[in-house]
């Protein structure tokens, strides 16, 4: 029994005794000038791009599109509330919709063309070539001119009586082609404007994404056998999709609100006589500072937008399905790709017994 009470005692909790008082740490001021630097400045050094983008993205975008909905007076900065009277006009008239199909003629005969071109030079760029500073540098040349400057240029060459081109085409036996009356020659000169400019530039990009592409993957499909162009269709291609997608949606933006070539195509900078090349963005601007109807021109501008949302999401599903899921696991290796893979963990494997004896 005292044996038990022995035991009780040693194993009973202890006596709750007075509390200690709890020591409070005083932060000077640098430390607590250390902490607010961890926690405030990451939002100062991300500040001025939202500051920025609040004056010169976002604002604009809701001015104008409370604008678009109001019979607006720039002189008096006042208008009055018309609802959708604006969209309803716009889509009412027939020269909306020859701008649109002129916009889309002329983007698919720039864009298609310029990305084909594109891989070409950067497939060629991308060998070993002598002094390649210079070829690479050279392609970008187009892309420095400004773009009043290739309009002046380019409206000379196609002119209807004197033009350098027609000439060309003479000497081949081929009549003149009247560029500034067809609608379709016509797009096709704008469109030597913009695949002009541009070209170069995609292609630097496409050429910066085959670089990064491992030589390990060449060197494996040529020891099987495979060619020149089997390694780019089976090798570049698959591992350029991101880029290439990259290339395709900005090609597609960019397309779409063409305007600088357009507008300097001929002495009056307004479509043609008869639209033939009169843009959606150059109808924008006849709306907005050619009859001072800034209402109507608001609303274009959102109609615009809308028709550039929906091609963008048009390329994201696209995109989801030329490159896969957004799980991280990147584009699907190719099969030379993947024996390529295996050669080098081989070569580790022997690398490291090596290393054990």
């Amino acid at each position: 029994m005292a044996t038990a009470v022995k035991g009780a005692a040693r194993t009973a909790p202890p006596l709750p005794g007075p509390e200690r008082p709890r020591r409070i740490r005083v932060l000077s001021f640098s430390q607590r000038l250390s902490r607010w630097d961890v926690k405030v400045s990451p939002y100062l050094y991300i500040s001025p791009f939202f500051l920025i983008f609040a004056i010169v993205g976002a604002f604009p975008l809701v001015y104008t599109a409370v604008i678009s909905f109001m019979d607006w007076d720039q002189i008096r900065q006042s208008g009055e509330f018309i609802g959708v009277d604006q969209y309803a006009w716009i889509l009412t008239q027939p020269a909306f919709w020859v701008a649109l199909r002129n916009t889309f003629s002329i983007f698919l005969l720039s864009s298609i063309p310029q990305l084909i071109l594109a891989l070409f030079l950067a497939a060629v760029l991308d060998r070993n070539l002598r002094a390649k500073t210079f070829w690479r540098m050279g392609v970008l040349l187009p892309y420095v001119v400004a773009p009043v400057a290739v309009g002046l240029i380019f409206n000379a060459l196609f002119a209807d009586n004197s033009g350098q081109v027609n000439a060309w085409l003479g000497m081949i036996g081929i009549g003149p082609i009247p560029w500034h009356v067809e609608p379709f020659w016509s797009h096709v000169a704008i469109a030597t404007m913009v695949n002009y400019r541009w070209i170069g530039y995609n292609s630097l990009i496409l050429l910066a994404a085959m670089q990064a592409i491992p030589r390990d993957y060449y060197e494996a499909a040529t020891v099987d056998g495979a060619g020149a162009f089997r390694q780019f269709w089976s090798i570049t291609l698959p591992s350029l999709k991101p880029t290439l997608i990259f290339v395709i949606i900005t090609s597609t933006i960019g397309g779409l609100q063409i305007f600088e070539e357009p507008r300097m195509f001929d002495q009056f900078g307004e479509g043609g006589s008869a639209n033939q090349w009169l843009t959606i963005t150059l109808y924008l601007y006849n709306l907005g500072w050619g009859d001072w109807n800034f209402g109507r021109a608001a609303a274009m501008a959102w109609l615009l937008f809308l028709i550039i949302l929906v091609i963008g999401l048009v390329n994201l599903f696209v995109t989801q399905s030329l490159v896969g899921d957004d799980g991280g696991r990147g584009p699907k290796l190719t099969r030379a790709q993947r024996r390529a893979l295996r050669r080098e963990a081989r070569a580790r494997r022997a690398g490291r017994k090596e290393l054990r004896r």
